[in-house]
């Protein structure tokens, strides 16, 4: 009963495929009613239609993470919608390059921070009222493995991922007496459109499972079920986190 979701009423960014998809189509199956916000509002619309075949509200709210007033446009929007928030999964984000630093555009490490960790805190500022006022919120944020170890030609990525930990710590310490808890969910390797690049040679899929204990690709179902585990009653005394959901890659020697 505790990972019921019903009452809940949730803002997922970055939800018009992959991970973010499939949290928010499972938050809707919890219960929940959801706001789904990207660029792409086709696709949103499609997340839309899912939400609500399975008989929950469903509100789109396209915004680009990386500037400050569309996402503030698009939380007051989602709230509005759902008559509340009380769920914020920032889960919109990624990586579109590899470089060694030596040799990296300044402009891409900007890049880099900007969509991962700037996004987050234009979220979490514009939604605070509404999340303090429910005195009983969930925040998510995403992350990733490369947070937790050094990665070759990715250290703009794994910086800020990094960040979003760190981040995640403080915030969760600041709002913990508003009734508001902040934990980031850590992915490991995915089968998503955005790991597709690491299939399409048999050399380097090898190389990459060779180190996941479970020897296969995460689904985007067993991301989104943990995601459903935080932003439910049956984590409530959970808040300054990290779950890390990897098929035991970071537990590696």
């Amino acid at each position: 009963m505790s990972f019921n979701l019903e009452g809940r009423k949730a803002l997922v960014t970055g939800a018009s495929r992959g991970i973010g998809r499939g949290i928010a189509v499972a938050y809707a199956q919890a219960g929940a009613d959801v706001a789904v916000s990207a660029r792409d509002e086709a696709l949103l619309n499609e997340v839309a239609d899912e939400i609500r075949a399975l008989g929950r509200k469903a509100v789109v709210v396209p915004a680009d993470v990386t500037d400050q007033e569309q996402v503030a446009s698009a939380i007051q929007a989602a709230a509005e919608g759902l008559d509340g928030l009380n769920v914020l999964v920032n889960n919109a984000g990624g990586n579109s390059f590899s470089a060694p630093l030596a040799g990296m555009r300044i402009s891409g490490w900007e890049k880099t921070f900007k969509l991962n960790v700037d996004s987050i805190v234009y979220a979490c500022q514009a939604a605070a009222p509404f999340l303090f006022e429910s005195g009983d919120a969930s925040v998510i944020n995403v992350s990733s493995i490369a947070s937790k170890g050094g990665i070759p030609l990715m250290s703009h990525y794994g910086a800020a991922k990094a960040a979003v930990s760190s981040f995640t710590q403080s915030l969760a310490a600041e709002w913990a007496h508003q009734g508001t808890r902040v934990n980031s969910l850590v992915p490991g390797w995915v089968d998503t459109d955005l790991t597709e690049f690491l299939r399409g040679s048999d050399e380097v899929e090898t190389a990459v499972l060779s180190r996941v204990m479970l020897q296969r690709w995460g689904t985007v179902r067993e991301i989104a079920e943990p995601a459903v585990f935080l932003a439910s009653n049956a984590s409530s005394f959970m808040t300054g986190q990290e779950l890390v959901v990897d098929g035991g890659l970071s537990a590696q020697v």
